[in-house]
């Protein structure tokens, strides 16, 4: 096979792997792109690795335009995010104005600009004067969106940490702090007037951190396990994601909110970490995160919302190597800058080698152009690379015999004519010693 019908061969496979997450993915996988650090490749070469795993929705924090053009006609759909250090300028509605037309309107309708979240965890940082700035800031950038005809296509909210909740277990004593309680209600009441979601990062990796000799690791991870009843619902948790997003359900329930969107706007776990990080290992990871794609691609709501999907944002998309704390900080990408999985996530990577790259991005999506280049320095032709055995545990992730989507033994008709010749019955069928 020549080089050029080895580049079409693997663009035919790019395109029918999207296809098929799509097809089997009933509620598709957001996921945050991050970028504090100085290895990452230029937003160009991301777009196909976004693509590459089926994710249709990605969370930035910042409005960065090198990212935003890079999308443009890409119908992959953004949460673009204002930090926290800007929530006092938006007190004056001529910045939260000028802020939207520049971050916002500029790169609509071809970059597909859902949403804006106006700071981060802002009630947990217990700083009045920022806490004081959060809703008057939301409600200029809405009133923003609403003077250039926005408001119907883009949304406006804040992202919370779940650590505003004062009691999470069991799910249905879910109560937000007593001392934010006025604001949060204040805040939802605001979702409830434009119809925007309740957005929490939850992370049931720190649970398990704090306490693992009482925290069993199967029940953070989604692993078979007893899992717990509520005693007040009766209801059955087998994992603690569910369980938390309840716990919220049952805290906005609690202060007279019943039918508000919540969803997930981070969760993750780290793959590497410091020696008293116990739990921070790439398996561990590998087990979260697929399990929660799974979960994720079956459409399955919480035991308290059955019938509610599942609007979750993994965390992160890259290991970000300036990010500061502790090591685990640094290592909650599901790629290596070189587009590499961290670990064995069931479909390939795609290549970012490149020779041009960017800096870390600071305050609202200020970039300068610098040098970059994968850190093993090998070189690559940039383009979807697709290994047999990876296909076959991408094929055997997303469609083996547990979803009943096609007998594990069998090629689907459209699969058949795109995975010749390097990938023939044989090696699909061997799928379910892969698992």
């Amino acid at each position: 096979m020549s080089t050029m019908d080895s580049i079409i061969h693997i663009n035919y496979v790019s395109l029918i792997l999207v296809f098929l997450i799509s097809t089997v993915m009933a509620t598709s996988i957001g996921i945050n792109y991050g970028q504090i650090a100085d290895n990452l490749p230029p937003p160009e070469k991301v777009v196909p690795l976004v693509k590459s795993m089926g994710a249709t929705r990605v969370k930035l924090y910042d409005a960065d335009p090198h990212v935003l053009k890079a999308f443009a006609n890409s119908g992959v759909e953004f949460i673009v995010s204002l930090g926290n250090e800007y929530l006092s300028d938006m007190k004056d509605p001529a910045k939260a104005q000028a802020w939207v037309k520049t971050n916002v309107q500029a790169y609509l309708p071809a970059t597909k600009i859902t949403c804006i979240a106006v700071g981060n965890e802002v009630l947990t940082f217990n700083n009045t004067a920022l806490s004081d700035n959060l809703l008057p800031a939301m409600e200029n950038v809405y009133a923003a969106l609403v003077s250039m005809n926005l408001d119907k296509q883009v949304s406006v909210t804040t992202a919370h940490s779940v650590a505003i909740l004062e009691t999470s277990y069991p799910p249905s004593s879910g109560a937000f702090r007593r001392d934010l309680v006025s604001c949060v209600t204040q805040v939802v009441d605001f979702h409830c007037k434009t119809g925007s979601p309740f957005l929490i990062n939850a992370y049931p990796y720190f649970a398990y951190k704090a306490d693992p000799k009482q925290v069993q690791l199967d029940f953070v991870l989604f692993q078979p396990n007893q899992g717990i009843v509520d005693p007040v619902t009766n209801l059955h948790y087998d994992n603690m994601l569910f369980a938390q997003i309840d716990a919220v359900h049952s805290a906005l329930a609690s202060i007279g909110y019943k039918n508000v969107c919540v969803q997930i706007s981070e969760t993750g776990w780290p793959s590497k970490g410091d020696a008293d990080e116990l739990g921070a290992t790439p398996d561990n990871a590998r087990k979260y995160n697929c399990n929660l794609i799974k979960l994720v691609s079956q459409k399955k709501g919480t035991p308290l919302k059955p019938n509610s999907n599942l609007n979750i944002y993994v965390f992160a998309l890259f290991n970000e190597n300036l990010k500061p704390g502790p090591m685990s900080e640094r290592n909650y990408g599901l790629f290596k800058p070189d587009g590499t999985p961290s670990y064995p996530l069931g479909f390939a990577g795609v290549s970012t080698n490149s020779s041009s790259g960017r800096s870390p991005a600071t305050g609202s999506g200020s970039t300068t152009p610098t040098s970059w280049s994968p850190q093993d320095g090998s070189s690559s032709p940039g383009y979807m690379s697709i290994t047999s055995n990876l296909w076959v545990q991408f094929y055997c992730y997303f469609l083996n015999c547990k979803l009943h989507y096609w007998n594990c033994c069998e090629v689907p008709p459209l699969l058949s004519t795109v995975v010749k010749p390097n990938l023939g019955v044989s090696a699909i069928a061997s799928c379910r010693f892969i698992l």
